[in-house]
């Protein structure tokens, strides 16, 4: 197996227990470009963000990766919205 079909295993395994562990976390996406990997999205809570960021370290470990995850909080604004 080549480095690239590894790191390609890698992220379908990272992908697979996103999905599928308690977390069950469909808004995250993992992608591999070139030598490293990515992982972007947005998730509900900043525990979540925790434990995306702590699964991927642990299958990703020894490979170069960054993340660009958000938490997104949906819910009435903090303030009215004052129109001009």
């Amino acid at each position: 197996m080549t480095g690239h079909d590894m790191t390609e295993y890698r992220v379908a395994r990272l992908c697979d227990r996103l999905a599928h562990e308690d977390l069950a976390e469909l808004g995250v996406r993992v992608e591999a470009r070139g030598a490293g990997v990515t992982v972007r999205g947005s998730v509900a809570s900043p525990e979540c963000r925790a434990e995306v960021l702590r699964i991927a370290a642990e299958e990703l470990d020894g490979l170069n990766w960054h993340e660009d995850v958000t938490v997104c909080r949906p819910g009435p604004p903090a303030r009215p919205e004052e129109l001009s």
